[in-house]
């Protein structure tokens, strides 16, 4: 198969041999995207028109924060702030329009609230989620026309459930019905697996503080809580794949 600029990444993630290839290519999709919008796109005018009217969530505020690059930082706050002005005087305006019911008044439908739009929105949060589809389809693809590929998916640990759940949308909107049923039973097979040497790390793990296993060695448990966290809900505990590559490679 002819490789392109959108499967090289999931085969490099995939190379990595971690617990979950989508959450290697979210972790460094993430980390590449704040870092752009903290370079010289802070004073391109598409870029600040997209975070003026969107922001940015918490953690991404966070992230950006720690890059330690506070002029690019503020910049993007400083012009936010002055669309955002505009935009609470009009919720403000909006939501005095809407008066409040009486107890006694029967109300069908709770009213709009107009300053939900204002914190629930998050450029970078936007961007992932886009990558992350677009990552999926060439997974889908190279899953479905590269037998390499596939055999060596197959292998690995497999996904987390998150990144499950997202392939599993994907492949039914995409594949044919024989290939979407095949593939569910290939996930359905490399997830129990994964699911069963959990329980069995996380079991020995809980085991482990009984005082009479004291001695007794760890076995593959030591890291057994982290894992699992990982597993069912996307890696959010320890050190990014690449992270973990490079201090190997040392």
């Amino acid at each position: 198969m002819r490789y392109h600029i959108d499967t090289i990444p999931i085969w490099d993630a995939l190379n990595l041999d971690s617990a979950c290839l989508f959450c290697a290519l979210r972790d460094k999709t993430e980390n590449l995207l704040v870092e752009r919008y903290l370079g010289a796109s802070v004073m391109e005018p598409d870029t600040r028109i997209k975070v003026n009217d969107k922001g940015f969530c918490s953690k991404h505020q966070q992230m950006l924060f720690a890059m330690e690059n506070k002029l690019g930082h503020a910049l993007l706050m400083q012009s936010h702030l002055d669309v955002l002005n505009e935009k609470l005087i009009k919720a403000f305006d909006s939501a005095s329009k809407t008066p409040k019911k009486s107890i006694f008044s029967k109300q069908t439908s709770k009213p709009e609230n107009a300053f939900e739009g204002l914190i629930d929105t998050c450029i970078i949060c936007d961007d992932l989620s886009d990558n992350m589809k677009r990552f999926a389809y060439s997974f889908l693809h190279l899953y479905k026309t590269d037998s390499a590929f596939k055999e060596r998916f197959l292998s690995s640990k497999g996904v987390c459930l998150l990144d499950l759940s997202l392939l599993v949308d994907m492949a039914r909107d995409n594949y044919s019905n024989s290939l979407y049923i095949k593939f569910l039973d290939d996930m359905r097979s490399i997830t129990l697996k994964k699911i069963d040497t959990h329980k069995e790390d996380i079991d020995w793990f809980t085991r482990k503080f009984d005082y009479r296993n004291h001695a007794a060695p760890w076995k593959n448990s030591r890291d057994a809580l982290e894992r699992t966290i990982n597993l069912l809900r996307g890696r959010c505990i320890g050190t990014t794949p690449q992270k973990e590559e490079k201090t190997s490679n040392a």
